[in-house]
């Protein structure tokens, strides 16, 4: 039986290009969201696999490989949803939104809320949970105070993915310097260059936004007094329920593995609940289970707080798995090699080879809408081409990371932003413009690679070692075309490469 052969670029594209019209179908006309469209792209992959040589139970193992990836964050979506229940349940949320919503300046609030759940996300090493609790808390303090809601997503949102993409404790910080061989501090630093001076950037926006938000508003006050008064009634407030958040943070600092560390913040909030809120076990277990009801009698303010509970993870949880199914057979079938690899070989200057990098990492991005397939592959494809031309791999992790950490919020299918859209109860399309972190960060990267600020160079040593291994993978590449030409070509390695040896993504979502 002969090998399976390698796709043509055009043919590489339908799978692609049936994704995004389909996505683009469903977000502005059919209203079915992004399970339907990547199904059909899978559909697609599919075929052409098939009719490249791919046997079907060859196909069927790709989807199997790329669904295992998400079962860690299939997990921690579970948990995270038990966390939302019993934090709102047990009056965390609700005291964080009333101390907020006593204290802060309305004018400062947008910059606050992008640097605080930063922090947040920073500590915790997970956007995901930072989202979900801290700024759930932020939105609902936003809407007492009179900000349209999606400028507030978008401001949490920029500070969650500042936390993950900067934290030694977050899944995609370890993986993406593993996958150039490179160390996670030496990687840290690097990115500090382009993070740094993006999140400064986001937080002056936001506040030059917020002044004009807050000039032009004269009716928040009365609305948050009422607010105010809704929850006292409905909850317990008192400055100790804070104790529970910084708690959280303790354990994720005692860096306790990412699930029971997340199980035992979800406990914290359900015994608040018991102990401060006075509710009963079955009261407490349904908010855990199904999430919890608000009636603060503020129709905003509870369409909030009415949130949480394992079954409000499902639909992400299906997107993460068809997602990361999609990611499997594109691999598998050689696809996103057929796309990737035409673009590496006319590289020749550095500031083209960073933009190449960035545009394919999204190109990944807007294919599966996964995170970790969005860093791997195009570090994997990439990283000889670096070496090559003399630059660290640091250059390319920290690109790979711009784009696929940050940069893939600006995906509306995307697992971060179908996410998000569910804890906040808004369309994607409406707070992804206002996700300024997302758009300045891989911009950065592209003008730091034309003007060479920040790129490091190999050291001589290593550069001779790179221009060594550049040199077998564009062999190894000529052969491929060979092979193709001749109407064959070798079966691509399974998905199960796709993480380093040692490499398990205790947070694999954010």
């Amino acid at each position: 039986m002969s090998a399976p052969k390698q796709p043509p670029f055009l043919v590489a594209t339908l799978p692609l290009l049936t994704l995004i019209g389909m996505a683009f179908m469903s977000t502005m006309y059919w209203k079915i969201g992004m399970l339907v469209p990547i199904i059909a792209g899978i559909a697609v992959a599919g075929i052409i696999g098939r009719a490249l040589g791919h046997s079907w139970r060859e196909l069927e193992q790709s989807l199997a490989e790329g669904v295992s990836k998400a079962l860690p964050a299939v997990f921690i979506l579970i948990v995270i949803g038990m966390i939302v229940g019993t934090w709102i349940s047990g009056g965390v949320i609700p005291t964080l939104v009333y101390y907020g919503l006593s204290i802060i300046d309305p004018s400062l609030f947008l910059p606050l809320a992008c640097l605080i759940t930063g922090f947040i996300s920073l500590v915790l090493g997970s956007s995901f949970t930072s989202i979900a609790t801290i700024g759930l808390a932020f939105m609902a303090i936003g809407e007492g105070m009179g900000m349209p809601l999606p400028i507030v997503a978008g401001a949490v949102i920029s500070g969650a993915f500042f936390g993950d993409k900067l934290s030694p404790l977050s899944d995609t910080t370890n993986v993406a310097p593993a996958m150039v061989g490179e160390g996670l501090f030496p990687h840290i630093r690097h990115m500090l260059w382009d993070t740094i001076p993006a999140l400064a950037i986001s937080a002056a926006l936001y506040w030059i936004i917020g002044l004009n938000i807050v000039s032009g508003s004269a009716s928040a006050s009365s609305g948050r007094d009422a607010i105010l008064s809704g929850l006292d009634a409905q909850f317990t407030i008192h400055p100790l329920l804070l104790i529970v958040v910084v708690l959280a943070l303790v354990l994720i600092a005692m860096r306790i593995p990412a699930i029971p560390a997340l199980l035992l913040i979800a406990v914290m909030g359900g015994a608040t609940a018991l102990l401060v809120q006075g509710k009963s076990i079955a009261e407490v277990l349904q908010a855990t289970t199904s999430g919890y009801v608000s009636e603060t009698g503020q129709e905003a303010i509870d369409n909030l707080l009415s949130n949480g509970g394992i079954t409000s993870m499902f639909e992400t949880i299906a997107l993460v798995v068809v997602a990361t199914a999609l990611g499997g057979i594109l691999e598998r079938t050689g696809i996103f090699s057929a796309l990737i690899d035409p673009l590496v070989r006319r590289i020749k200057r550095a500031g083209s080879l960073i933009a190449a990098t960035i545009f394919a990492t999204f190109l990944v991005g807007f294919s599966s809408g996964a995170q970790f397939l969005a860093i791997i592959l195009p570090a994997r494809g990439f990283l000889a081409s670096y070496k090559r031309m003399n630059l660290s791999p640091l250059n390319l992790s920290r690109a790979v990371e711009a784009a696929g950490t940050v940069g893939i919020n600006l995906v509306p299918w995307g697992v971060p932003a179908v996410f998000a859209a569910g804890v906040f109860g808004l369309a994607p399309m409406e707070f992804i413009p206002w996700i300024l972190f997302a758009f300045i960060v891989p911009l950065l990267n592209v003008i730091y690679g034309y003007t060479g600020f920040s790129i490091k160079r190999l050291d001589p040593a290593k550069a001779a070692g790179g221009r060594a291994a550049a040199a077998d993978a564009d062999d190894a590449g000529a052969d491929a075309d060979d092979e193709h030409a001749d109407g064959s070509g070798a079966e691509n390695t399974g998905a199960e490469n796709t993480r380093p040896e040692g490499k398990s993504p205790d947070d694999a979502v954010r």
